[in-house]
């Protein structure tokens, strides 16, 4: 069965997007687990592949079940402001409810028959406060060895999401951003219905919280959903753009532009495929901030590249005139 979510008033005025590092940690660490997701991800596999055999992850291992189980919230939970830190998100980790954590450990081991029963099992629950410690500690080692070098890259795709969908909500409402976030969401009659999803019998129901909406990188093809209480309802749902994430080449400029701006310039305009901060541009080409930021001023005032604050980041995206330069659309006019 599918997974409904009825939305009333209170939850449609509420409606929200958050970017979490450490809801990504767990997703790329379920996407290592469930080879339906690996599509988009072989060359950042390949590369990590030597890292994930030097992490011991077993403990984290027993609370990522079969595709369908439950693994529990607390380790990924939704984040209560748009655009928390990794330190600020594992320090609400350490501090989970033992209670709660029990509680949904025991719920995501019972998805894998035996499991529970098992010594791994028996010693997760045996001392719950001390086994989210174990977990947080893994997570933690997870993400500086896994997402944190890529980060900024990955960052840049999930806001360049966000800003997409704010413009479609923007400019046709909220069915317009409800009824695109993936092909198996369907939104209907203020109900919100995720398909190839199946129903969890304590999944929790919207109560004018909101729904909160957060692109992921690593959860393609799938949408997740179910949280239980007392988390808020959320929606994962895979981001625009992360399948070239790590195959597609740094885009170079086409000449012409290299000659009429200067091959730094240039390639900072053609690098904008993605809106970016000063910080992610200047890694990206091996630049100092301080150059980018005043290629960054030039292409500004020439009307190539619009900025716009999100969270404590300003970010940099090419207009129109940009586009077509970067392409290589623009052609002299006939005289």
């Amino acid at each position: 069965m599918p997974l409904a979510l009825h939305l009333g008033t209170d939850d449609l005025t509420r409606c929200r997007f958050a970017i979490s590092p450490l809801c990504q940690t767990h997703e790329a660490l379920r996407m290592l687990r469930r080879p339906s997701r690996h599509g988009y991800h072989q060359g950042w596999l390949r590369r990590v592949r030597r890292t994930v055999a030097g992490l011991d992850l077993s403990p984290l291992w027993l609370f990522v079940p079969p595709p369908g189980g439950y693994t529990p919230d607390f380790l990924g939970p939704p984040p209560q402001e748009p655009y928390p830190s990794f330190d600020d998100e594992l320090a609400r980790l350490r501090a989970t409810d033992p209670a709660l954590a029990h509680a949904e450990m025991t719920r995501s081991l019972a998805c894998t028959p035996g499991l529970a029963e098992s010594p791994q099992g028996r010693a997760a629950l045996d001392d719950p406060a001390a086994t989210v410690r174990r977990l947080a500690d893994l997570t933690e080692r997870a993400w500086h060895a896994l997402l944190a070098p890529d980060w900024p890259r990955h960052r840049a795709v999930l806001e360049a999401d966000i800003a997409h969908r704010s413009r479609e909500a923007a400019d046709g409402g909220l069915d317009a951003l409800l009824t695109g976030l993936h092909p198996a969401v369907d939104w209907v009659d203020h109900t919100l219905t995720l398909r190839r999803y199946g129903d969890v019998p304590d999944a929790q129901r919207p109560d004018g919280r909101g729904v909160l909406l957060m692109p992921s990188v690593f959860v393609w093809p799938d949408v997740v959903s179910g949280f239980a209480r007392p988390w808020q309802p959320t929606v994962i749902y895979p981001a625009r753009g992360m399948g070239r994430l790590h195959t597609a080449p740094a885009p170079r400029p086409p000449q012409a532009l290299a000659r009429l701006l200067g091959h730094q310039r240039a390639a900072v305009l053609a690098g904008l495929t993605t809106p970016s901060s000063t910080t992610d541009l200047a890694r990206r080409h091996g630049l100092a901030p301080s150059t980018v930021s005043a290629h960054l001023s030039v292409l500004r005032e020439a009307g190539l590249l619009v900025s716009r604050r999100q969270g404590h980041y300003v970010l940099y995206g090419r207009t129109a005139l940009g586009d077509a330069l970067s392409d290589g659309d623009v052609r002299p006019e006939a005289g």
